[in-house]
Formats: C-alpha cells, sequence, structure tokens
C-alpha cells in the first residue's frame, strides 16, 4: 500500500497531472481560462501523430513476432467484452435506462489515448521499457467496444449499424493519423525518427501539458453540468470499471508474455474509457443517449481517477504479479 501511496503522490507532483488540475481548478471557479478550439485540435493531432509515428520506429527496430499478434488479438477482445461487463454492472448498481447504460459502456471499452501516454511517462520515468508496438494495440481498441454498444441496444430497436456508420467509425479522423503515422514510422524506421525526432520528442511532454490543461477545462465545465448524473451508483461505476478492466487486462498480459511495461500499458488500456471517438459515434449511432451522463462519467470521474490513483495502483499491482 505504501508503494501504490507513493507512486501516488509522485504522478500527482507531475506536471501533466498538475497541468490537468489546474484546468479543474479553473473551470470550477469560473475562470475565463480557454484554449481555443483550433489550437487544442492542433495539439490532439500533434499527440496522435507523435505517438503513432514513434511506437512504428519502435516496431521497426523490433521487428514483428507472434507475441504482436497476440497482444493486438487480444486488444481487440478485450475492447469487444469490457462493454458486456461494463453494461452488467451500471444495470446493476445504478438507475440507468438501457439507452444509457449501452452508451456509456461502450466508453468503457475503447480507450483514452491520453491516458496511455500519462502511464508511458510514468514509466519511463521509473525506467520501465514497454513493447513499442502498445499503441497499435490502442488503435485496434478504439472500434470494437462501439459495434458492442450497439448490439447491447439491437435488441430493442434502437441504435443504427449500417454501412455509413461503420465507415465512419473506421475513418474516424484519430485512427487514420494514429494508425497512419505508426505504418509511416515503421516503414521509415530508425532513418525517418532522425530526421523529425526535433519536433516528436523534445517538444512532447510540454504540448502534453497544454492538452492536459484542456482536458482538464472540459472535465471541470462537465462536472458542473453534469451534477444531476452523480449519484452514488454511477459514481462507483466510474471507479469500479477501470480497476475490473485492469485486472482483465494483466490476465491477458501474463498470458501473452508481455514484459512488465507492456502489461502496464495492457493494464491502463483496458482500465481507460474513451472521451473522443465513441462519444463522437455514439451522437450519430445512439441520439436518444444522455451526453451528459457518458462524457461526464468517463471525462469527469474515470480520467481523473486514472490520472491519479489508477496508473500507480496498475504498476504496484504489475509490479507484484509480474515480478519484474
Amino acid at each position: 500500500m505504501q508503494d501504490v501511496l507513493g507512486l501516488a503522490a509522485q504522478n500527482l507532483l507531475s506536471p501533466i497531472v498538475l497541468f490537468f488540475v489546474l484546468g479543474v481548478a479553473a473551470a470550477l471557479a469560473r475562470s475565463d481560462l480557454t484554449i481555443p478550439e483550433a489550437v487544442a485540435k492542433g495539439i490532439s493531432l500533434y499527440l496522435l501523430f507523435a505517438i503513432g509515428f514513434k511506437g512504428g520506429v519502435a516496431v521497426s527496430n523490433n521487428g514483428i513476432d507472434l507475441t504482436l499478434g497476440m497482444t493486438l488479438m487480444s486488444g481487440v477482445i478485450l475492447s469487444f467484452i469490457l462493454p458486456f461487463i461494463a453494461f452488467a454492472l451500471l444495470r446493476w448498481i445504478s438507475q440507468l435506462s438501457r439507452t444509457d447504460a449501452a452508451a456509456v459502456a461502450g466508453h468503457y471499452g475503447s480507450i483514452s489515448i491520453v491516458t496511455f501516454v500519462a502511464a508511458t511517462s510514468v514509466l519511463q520515468s521509473s525506467g520501465i521499457m514497454a513493447e513499442g508496438y502498445m499503441v497499435a494495440v490502442a488503435a485496434a481498441m478504439e472500434a470494437p467496444a462501439i459495434f458492442s454498444a450497439l448490439l447491447l441496444v439491437s435488441s430493442g430497436g434502437k441504435g443504427r449499424m449500417d454501412g455509413a456508420l461503420i465507415r465512419e467509425i473506421l475513418l474516424n479522423g484519430s485512427i487514420v493519423l494514429l494508425v497512419g503515422s505508426f505504418f509511416i514510422g515503421w516503414i521509415t524506421g530508425a532513418d525517418g525518427m532522425v530526421k523529425i525526432e526535433a519536433l516528436i520528442v523534445s517538444p512532447f511532454q510540454g504540448v502534453l501539458c497544454l492538452f492536459l490543461l484542456d482536458m482538464g477545462l472540459v472535465a471541470g465545465r462537465g462536472l458542473k453540468q453534469g451534477r444531476a448524473v452523480l449519484r452514488p451508483g454511477p459514481l462507483a461505476f466510474g471507479v469500479l470499471m477501470p480497476v475490473i478492466g485492469s485486472c482483465l487486462g494483466l490476465a491477458f498480459a501474463l498470458v501473452i508474455g508481455l514484459s512488465l511495461g507492456g502489461a502496464v500499458l495492457l493494464m491502463v488500456l483496458a482500465a481507460s474509457a474513451s472521451y473522443i471517438a465513441v462519444p463522437a459515434a455514439m451522437r450519430v449511432a445512439l441520439p436518444e443517449a444522455n451526453p451528459s451522463v457518458y462524457l461526464t462519467l468517463s471525462l469527469g470521474v474515470t480520467f481523473p481517477f486514472n490520472l491519479t490513483l489508477g496508473i500507480p495502483l496498475y504498476l504496484a499491482i504489475a509490479s507484484a504479479v509480474h515480478g519484474g
């Protein structure tokens, strides 16, 4: 427990978390601090580009093996099954409708790329290496959860799943940029990294701090607007579901044989909740679902939990079970 608290304290005092806290505090205090939408979108594009490219270079350096294929398949399976677990838990401990519960569940099968990056930073600061292809697993886990959410409501005749929606999901801008950058990094390898590392290595942490500041502002506003849905049941779900997902992620990682760092990252991916790709899809596929419910839980509850306590907890658990 002391190790977990120590890691949590270390993470809480990191610049990325403190800038997130600053954003939340500014929003709750009704400050006029804002990040222009165009700037925020540019920062998002930069992060996706840098993450994808560095992951591709890592795969180029390490090569492709059976473990990579098994890890990708595990990510897809986790993304598909986690919404069913989330849905059952929500229906048990909350009064949410079937549609709202399914929409929320879809978010918890998909991933938060910013939580993934934060976990990567924690591992690097702790001197723990991880498989470079984990970013490809993150990309693979974006879409399956959306299909699971639609399956959960299909028995009631609600939701829409057609060719246009599938195309919209697969060609979502964040997925296209992340996957595309990954393949470019894979193709160009170390030579490509040398040419652009001044852009995607040194400035990365500073840009991430700005992004977390913006996320804090968004989360703070969501907390103010979503107070009506922050009842004990949904709140408990927002903390319990990440822990459940992380345990499943660890089980898959142990079966596959991932390193300690890879196991932690798979735990984080399984524990995180989407607040970009899935909300966009839910607005199209389940327009009757309440956005204040799924955005408040994913961005206002689970995201801060993972940043502050979740990542240190997952690292401590993985270290104890994995053995290094």
